[in-house]
């Protein structure tokens, strides 16, 4: 089964409400434009390089999403077109994105990553972290970003149990945060291996790359 195939069985599985990242880190272009004439217009990348190149490369009618860990001296290399950033952990971080999109006269959407998982190597804000955030004055003054939901990922673990509690976790999160800043619509959560649990949980954005593209390649 080729990319096309893989991707029009996946979409024709998901409820009309869940929007499909299509993860397409290390992919080369030639396989991204096979997904994109089966309509798909949602790419995610984990590397601001690379997202750049391949924004440069591919049609304008593309929303581009950063998933990956984000540094601050990497976002003036995509203020100018990213579309939703995932992984915001951090306040420093969206002063940041909100400068840089400022220059552009834009504003840039932003996911705040919450830590669900247990591992000390997933980033991530507590839940009180979060609050605090959406509460300070320095986010008040922030013009140029627009929180639109809650980001979270998963332990690395086969026990279903164990992530099914942690995407519950960030949906009971993402309602106090909603009550905080009512614009919040996306629970971004679930990958290939467990992105109809997550569905199950409420999320409303999954990212999918192997179970479209294959493995991955690294160099």
């Amino acid at each position: 089964m080729g990319i096309r195939e893989r991707l029009l069985e996946l979409k024709s599985s998901l409820p009309e409400q869940v929007t499909l990242v299509a993860v397409s880190k290390t992919k080369p272009v030639a396989d991204l434009m096979q997904a994109y004439d089966c309509g798909q217009r949602v790419f995610g990348e984990n590397k601001v390089q690379e997202m750049a190149e391949k924004y440069h490369q591919m049609p304008k009618d593309i929303q581009w999403h950063m998933i990956g860990h984000l540094q601050r001296n990497k976002v003036k290399y995509m203020a100018e077109f990213v579309d939703l950033i995932h992984g915001v952990d951090r306040l420093k971080l969206l002063t940041e994105i909100n400068r840089q999109a400022k220059k552009h006269n834009r504003t840039i959407n932003c996911l705040l990553q919450i830590k669900i998982a247990t591992e000390d190597t997933k980033f991530g804000l507590k839940k009180e972290d979060a609050i605090a955030l959406l509460e300070s004055e320095v986010f008040q003054d922030l013009q140029h970003i627009h929180i639109s939901g809650v980001m979270g990922m998963a332990s690395f673990t086969n026990d279903s149990d164990q992530i099914k509690t942690e995407f519950e976790n960030l949906k009971t999160t993402f309602d106090i945060l909603k009550k905080i800043h009512p614009g919040m619509k996306i629970i971004s959560m679930g990958m290939s291996g467990d992105y109809q649990l997550a569905i199950s949980c409420g999320s409303t954005m999954i990212r999918v790359g192997s179970h479209i593209f294959g493995a991955r390649h690294y160099t």
